[in-house]
């Protein structure tokens, strides 16, 4: 039976679809096979992330309303072995997206998958509520900045209280923070919350940390996932949440600026 998995946060731009596809791809490189989905009807993007837009002939919703399989609808990633893609719909209305036609497909992908990623559209809105809905754990994406922090401690009351577990009065989803865009030297200054000012706020499960870096935008914009590049710290935070989210104990890192060498500071190299 696979696990659900939602990918959500309260606020915009914080980095969940980037998220999304960097925790998918790590599973699926790790041997699980793994859908990601993608919820925000209406502002498709995981496609463009995944680099596989070209290829999307069914969506979401078609699979909901009958008019495609789930078969004719999964796209399978090309990089990356046990990885599926199911679109969203840049045409419809987030009104069909239905608990029964959601449940459904979830229901379906559970006979064949280990782990299906739901990537939530920011907010409370219904393709955010229905993302969450199903979920066994979330990973809640939050930036180290206050309203970003205030958002995603709005998720977490809605993880508590109209989740399909917290309805049946089952064990709670099991929640994660992931903090992201995350600049050291930045926190050093007061221009940013530290890990530990966001833990103390939120008071769930440090899964990671990702560091700022253009790697991130530059994986995204040649349609692959940053997880792929080895090279850049984001690729390997990544890698290393993935690892934690597996139950494993991988010390964090990035946590700390980079001290300067002796030379730096003479010369006043930034």
């Amino acid at each position: 039976m696979a696990k659900i998995i939602v990918v959500t946060s309260g606020k915009g731009g914080v980095g969940k679809t980037t998220t999304s596809a960097a925790i998918g791809t790590g599973l699926a490189l790790r041997g699980h096979k793994t859908a990601i989905l993608d919820f925000d009807v209406g502002l498709r993007n995981l496609d463009l992330v995944m680099g596989c837009e070209r290829r999307v002939v069914y969506d979401f919703v078609n699979v909901i309303n009958g008019e495609a399989s789930l078969k004719q609808a999964l796209i399978k990633d090309k990089r990356t072995e046990n990885l599926f893609i199911l679109p969203a719909s840049q045409t419809r209305d987030k009104e069909a997206l239905t608990v029964e036609g959601v449940g459904k497909i979830l229901d379906e992908l559970a006979n064949d998958f280990d782990f299906i990623v739901c990537d939530s559209p920011a907010g409370i809105e219904k393709g955010a509520l229905m993302a969450l809905y199903f979920a066994d754990e979330a990973v809640v994406v939050t930036n180290p900045e206050v309203s970003s922090v205030r958002d995603s401690d709005r998720i977490l009351g809605i993880l508590h209280s109209k989740s399909q577990r917290a309805e049946q009065g089952r064990e709670p989803v099991r929640e994660h923070l992931l903090l992201t865009r995350y600049d050291p030297q930045r926190v050093n200054i007061g221009e940013m919350l530290s890990v530990a000012d966001v833990e103390d706020i939120l008071a769930i499960p440090l899964l990671g940390v990702i560091p700022e870096s253009e790697a991130v935008l530059k994986a995204s914009n040649q349609g692959q996932p940053v997880i792929l590049d080895g090279q850049a710290k984001a690729g390997q935070a990544y890698m290393d949440a993935v690892a934690r989210l597996l139950g494993e104990k991988v010390e964090h890192r990035f946590l700390e600026a980079k001290k300067k060498g002796f030379f730096s500071r003479v010369m006043g190299v930034r």
